[in-house]
């Protein structure tokens, strides 16, 4: 009997996967041709006469040699994905994100390793620029570890990518957050290959790597376009932390706003290259201007926790007191050359190099090129 019930369960998961792969087929579309035929079984196994016959019109979509490859390529994929781990999350399942069902260009299938509850939390959105700057890596870090330690039962999302993505996702890490990567490509594959190790560190931390694309879906620049809409539509609010005027992470600022959600944008001078499409997104009222956490909370009428000071305390245990010293130093300042740590910490430079060798070893700290360090 448990053998016939995951035969069962296969076939019931072939027939809907089949389904996610029809070409030009929408939630709207999907589910009108569902109240017709009933059933994704049915619109498989019925003949292409009776399909005409019951839709009352023809088309490329009900002749049988192209239905029966979509079931052979669904087969294949759902061997691949059993012996990987790989969930599949069905538009008409109660656990597909229920935020992005809303979205008239959902995806009818997504497919997910990890496992994260993005329908009981508060799902923020943080995209920006690959070429991030110390200034938005900083509030980056400071966004999330507020909202934290302010709000607690927060989920990041982010793309992977280089800059203000990854340093999302690893913000998240940090604090305990879990976060969600919407990646632009199977999940046979981690790109850019240098993130395998984050990925790995979110999947395992209670966070979740998530595509629309069957695992051997080949990597395409307009994959990563059209990924911004997934990024955009899963999630309550989206914040842009840095993008000049061009750029993904304007693209998905708008189709966010488009979509009726919150859009946030960190403004910076106008002097800046990376701050000039954020200044936009404020001035063309498409985005709130964040420079806190507390911005983000008013907004999103969100309640806050009664201890967050407690929380933010907790990121630094065990530290000795000089360790304090430096971290409520590093608090205060942002960043700082060790030379200048010396000085106004008053610890001597023999002392203060294993300090920061500790504090690096213990995550608390990150040295950065030219010698500065600021918190994690």
């Amino acid at each position: 009997m448990a053998n016939s019930n995951r035969n069962k369960d296969f076939k019931e998961r072939c027939y809907r996967l089949a389904f996610s792969m029809l070409r030009g087929v929408n939630p709207m579309t999907g589910n009108a041709l569902l109240q017709r035929v009933h059933s994704e079984e049915a619109f498989f196994t019925s003949s292409a006469s009776q399909l005409c016959v019951i839709m009352e019109t023809r088309s490329p979509l009900f002749e049988q040699e192209y239905r029966d490859s979509l079931i052979d390529a669904a087969e294949k994929e759902l061997v691949y994905n059993d012996a990987h781990n790989i969930k599949e999350l069905y538009f008409t399942d109660e656990d597909y994100p229920h935020l992005l069902q809303q979205c008239g260009d959902a995806p009818l299938m997504l497919y997910s390793l990890g496992d994260c509850d993005f329908n009981g939390s508060h799902l923020v959105s943080i995209v920006g620029t690959r070429h991030a700057t110390p200034y938005g890596i900083d509030f980056v870090n400071k966004l999330v570890a507020d909202l934290a330690s302010k709000v607690g039962n927060v989920v990041i999302v982010s793309g992977l990518a280089y800059g203000i993505d990854i340093a999302a996702h690893r913000a998240a890490m940090s604090v305990g957050l879990p976060t969600i990567g919407v990646v632009a490509h199977g999940l046979n594959t981690i790109y850019p290959s240098a993130h395998r190790n984050d990925a790995a560190r979110m999947v395992k931390n209670g966070g979740m790597l998530m595509s629309e694309y069957r695992h051997d879906a080949p990597i395409h620049k307009g994959n990563f376009l059209s990924r911004n809409r997934i990024v955009a539509g899963i999630s309550e609010c989206v914040v842009v932390v840095e993008s000049a005027e061009k750029g993904g992470a304007l693209t998905t600022a708008r189709i966010a706003s488009e979509y009726s959600r919150d859009v946030f944008a960190l403004p910076g001078r106008t002097s800046d290259l990376y701050s000039r499409g954020c200044n936009t997104l404020i001035t063309q009222n498409v985005a709130h201007l964040v420079a806190s956490a507390d911005d983000m909370i008013e907004v999103m009428g969100w309640e806050t926790n009664d201890s967050g000071d407690g929380v933010q305390k907790s990121l630094f245990p065990e530290l000795t007191a000089d360790e304090t010293k430096i971290v409520e130093y590093l608090r205060e300042k942002g960043d700082a050359r060790i030379n200048n740590i010396s000085v106004d910490t008053g610890i001597a430079m023999s002392r203060l190099m294993p300090l920061m060798v500790n504090l690096e070893f213990k995550g608390v700290v990150m040295n950065f090129p030219g010698g500065s360090y600021r918190l994690s």
